[in-house]
């Protein structure tokens, strides 16, 4: 894929890392179309939902998405379908077939997860991934991370600076805000409530909370060696995988539901079957 600037891309990526892979492919007027009206200091949720609109539609167009008819699509429904009303946000998902492990959710709602998480993670870890993004968006982090990364940008100009809101923002502008958002991080406390939000929600719903446990287990495993990419940058984030797998065990021992997880295996697809007409015998 051709490396192109990323924009608003990398909003909100797995359990706090600092960037999506270059993989991710956005051309420069990616929020052109909502640049007016976006105002500065009185940055709304429906101002981040309708930003983060544009920008996951133009990433939509720009990468590939597993169609309906796709294993990836057919098991992300399966699994996270149900749940497309999560606690009062209305979600909404697709798969891109990338091999990066990573997934994000933004302040509209949107719920992006790459095949090449899905590839290491079973369903009910996925969940627990999933849980977690969506936790940032239940609890204003991503709008909060974007109203932060605006002001930085719009309020520099001179005649913004001096006023509550801005009536337009350039799309140089909203790329430097893009290229802002790359190297932020969400706090210790932010990525700790969005851990919580992912185990309250496996548990609300039934699901085996020890998942939470595990997929943290499975990055922290998969930074060893690692140079660069998402899981070196999410391994540096602050609280460290590890310690936020052993918050979750701690967790679900405190709830009398801890067991140390074992992972699903996978279903096999089934198989279709054919019917032969007998020959009546004459």
């Amino acid at each position: 894929m051709k490396k192109t600037p990323l924009l608003l891309a990398t909003l909100f990526t797995v359990l706090g890392l600092r960037t999506v892979s270059a993989q991710i492919n956005l051309g420069e007027k990616t929020l052109g179309a909502v640049q007016k009206g976006i105002t500065g200091l009185t940055f709304s949720d429906a101002d981040a939902a309708n930003l983060s609109r544009e920008a996951v539609a133009k990433m939509d167009k720009e990468n590939p998405v597993a169609d309906d008819k796709d294993p990836y699509t057919i098991r992300l429904k399966r699994v996270f379908g149900k749940h497309a009303n999560e606690n009062g946000m209305t979600l909404n998902f697709k798969v891109y077939k990338l091999k990066e492990v990573n997934a994000f959710a933004t302040a509209d709602g949107s719920v992006r997860v790459f095949s090449g998480l899905m590839d290491i993670m079973d369903d009910n870890e996925l969940l627990a991934v999933i849980g977690h993004e969506i936790g940032h968006v239940a609890n204003h982090d991503s709008r909060d991370a974007i109203k932060t990364a605006y002001q930085k940008e719009a309020l520099t100009d001179a005649a913004a600076s001096q006023s509550t809101s801005v009536a337009k923002v350039t799309d140089s502008q909203l790329g430097k805000i893009g290229s802002a958002l790359v190297d932020s991080q969400y706090s210790q406390k932010q990525e700790s409530d969005a851990d919580m939000y992912s185990y309250d929600f496996m548990k609300r719903n039934g699901y085996n909370v020890n998942a939470v446990e595990s997929a943290f287990t499975i990055l922290a495993k998969l930074s060893e060696g690692t140079q660069s990419s998402f899981i070196e940058r999410m391994m540096s984030s602050h609280p460290d995988p590890k310690k936020r797998a052993a918050n979750a065990k701690a967790k679900a021992e405190k709830d009398g539901l801890y067991k140390p997880y074992v992972k699903q295996t996978a279903k096999p697809a089934a198989k279709k079957t054919t019917t032969t007409k007998k020959k009546k015998k004459k």
